[in-house]
Formats: C-alpha cells, sequence, structure tokens
C-alpha cells in the first residue's frame, strides 16, 4: 500500500475514533448521564485509539511503523473489548449483588498500587449496573463494545495483511 494509501486509512480510523470520543463525552456533559469508573476508562482508550492514529497520519510511517500503529491498536482494542465487556457484564447483573460506590479514580491512585485501582475498577458498583441511555435497544457500553470489537477486527486483519505482504516480499528473488 502506498504512503498516501495508509495516511487515508489512518485518517479515516482516526476520524471513527474521534467521532466516537466526542459522542462519548458529549453524552456525558450533555445529556447529564453519570459516569462510573469503566465508562471512564472506556473514554481514555477511545482517546487513546484516536492519538495513535492521529500520530499515524501525521508521522506517515514505512512499513515497519504501520505495522506498529496497528499493533497499538489491537492492543488498544483488544483492553476496550475487556473493559466494555465487562461493564456489559455488569448491567446483566442485579444492582443489590454490587458495591454501592467506590472512590473517585485520582483517590485511588494516590493511595493505592495501580494494579489496586485496576482491581477495584473492574470490581465495578451499582452505578456501572444502571442503563441510563439506550439507542437502537443498546446501552452506551454495548456501543462501545461494538466499536472496540470492529476496530480489533480491522486492526488485526490490517496486521496480517501487512505481514503477509512482508513474507511474499521476503520470498520473492
Amino acid at each position: 500500500m502506498s504512503l498516501a494509501g495508509s495516511r487515508l486509512l489512518f485518517s479515516l480510523v482516526f476520524l471513527v475514533g474521534a467521532f466516537a470520543s466526542w459522542a462519548a463525552f458529549n453524552l456525558q456533559s450533555g445529556g447529564s448521564l453519570e459516569s462510573c469508573t469503566l465508562w471512564g476508562v472506556q473514554r481514555l482508550l477511545l482517546m487513546m485509539f484516536a492519538g495513535v492514529n492521529l500520530l499515524a497520519v501525521v508521522q506517515g510511517p514505512g512499513r515497519m511503523g504501520r505495522a506498529v500503529y496497528w499493533a497499538l491498536n489491537l492492543i488498544l482494542g483488544l483492553f476496550g473489548v475487556i473493559t466494555a465487556g465487562r461493564h456489559v457484564l455488569l448491567q446483566n447483573i442485579p444492582s443489590e449483588q454490587l458495591l454501592a460506590c467506590l472512590p473517585d479514580m485520582p483517590f485511588m491512585l494516590r493511595n493505592l498500587s495501580w494494579w489496586q485501582a485496576l482491581q477495584l475498577t473492574f470490581v465495578g458498583t451499582s452505578d456501572c449496573a444502571e442503563v441510563t441511555w439506550t439507542l437502537l435497544d443498546m446501552s452506551l457500553p454495548e456501543w462501545s463494545l461494538l466499536f472496540f470489537v470492529i476496530m480489533l477486527i480491522f486492526s488485526g486483519y490490517r496486521l496480517l495483511r501487512l505481514f503477509r505482504a512482508t513474507r511474499k516480499a521476503a520470498a520473492l528473488p
């Protein structure tokens, strides 16, 4: 794929990630949606995803650089699937079975190790189990899960295609 083609592809992926991030922030601030810690992690992953792709657009990487950027997208997509999947799972558990509340993330990061804060975040609270917004009968975490699954599959496909092209080019005399 030419440099212009890869930049266009990264641009499109950046625009999708930026739009998803914008929609998430807009729904929280404009829609007065309460945010649980898991939703905050998902928003952070969306921003990181958009940032990685913007960096790829600006840099215009060669073959090895494209592989690194698609691998980063794959890793971020995987973390997003895990986080959004846990959030969707929490929405299917009765809120009486979950913790009532947790301290906010800055407090947890100041007083606990990052691993303990992450574990507490994934335990979830009754705030995370609440479905406050739906579109086409899907909650926000379900839309987030769908986005991350699509980006995970797309990034994996692009990375696999890049490796096949590299192997094919190396096999030619």
